[in-house]
């Protein structure tokens, strides 16, 4: 069984915006180690190092009174500070910097009390398991497994993919009565996503596939944030690409 020290969260925050991590997500994720990331994404007419000489001081400011907020409930909390003309490019690059399973897309969460966990049926359900084993870890937190289906002839496959994915997680550490599952099925898996997180607090997605890994992280994990009121965690897989971001950063245990 991994242990909560295996893996590593990155939370991106617009730190000049006045963006804040929600009590419950510090509290929630206070035994997983975290990278904060604050950054700032400036116009592509302005030069990074220009916009790093004018706001830098008062970013890291900023990111400091954050990480105060992880470190005041013992979470091992790394930070980072970049200002980029793509925040999405920004995110991956980080990610793959500091060795990050999944990116916490925020949404204001003024409760947590369940998740939503949408499993496509090209994902590796025990890797979502191990992870999702460590974000329960110390919480109440109850798990609804969800996948839509694309047709009635795929509601078979879908169920058992979610008890696949439940046995993962029973076998991870998690009590059985703590996961449900549910399986529809419609043309618009974002749609039915968005429709059942709201029920929920937190929502869980997992990259597809290598071949649309970096296509589904910029569409339909980008969408599910701006369009649903809950923080959406996308785990992801391995991509990399290079950035003209201005970027600093340092530690903190």
């Amino acid at each position: 069984m991994s242990s909560p020290r295996d893996h590593r969260v990155l939370v991106p925050v617009d730190v000049l915006e006045g963006e804040s991590v929600p009590s419950t997500i510090v509290d929630a994720f206070a035994s997983i180690p975290v990278v904060l990331l604050g950054y700032r994404k400036v116009p592509d007419q302005t030069a990074t190092e220009q916009a790093r000489d004018q706001y830098g001081d008062r970013a890291r400011a900023e990111l400091e009174e954050l990480r105060t907020v992880f470190e005041a409930v013992n979470c091992d909390v790394t930070t980072r500070l970049a200002f980029t003309h793509d925040r999405l490019k920004t995110f991956e690059r980080v990610a793959v910097d500091e060795s990050c399973d999944a990116v916490l897309l925020l949404n204001p969460a003024p409760v947590l009390e369940s998740v939503l966990v949408a499993i496509r049926s090209d994902v590796n359900v025990d890797h979502i398991a191990r992870l999702l084993r460590t974000v329960l870890d110390g919480t109440s937190l109850e798990v609804t497994l969800f996948h839509v289906a694309a047709d009635e002839s795929r509601r078979e496959a879908g169920a058992e993919l979610l008890e696949t994915a439940r046995t993962a997680l029973v076998d991870e550490g998690v009590a059985a009565d703590r996961i449900d599952s549910r399986v529809v099925v419609d043309g618009s898996p974002t749609t039915e996503i968005l429709e059942a997180a709201d029920d929920h607090d937190l929502l869980v997605v997992g990259e597809s596939r290598p071949s649309v890994r970096h296509y589904v992280f910029r569409d339909r994990a980008e969408r599910l944030a701006k369009r649903t009121v809950d923080p959406v965690l996308v785990i992801r897989g391995e991509y990399l690409e290079a950035d003209d971001e201005t970027d600093s950063g340092s530690s903190g245990q």
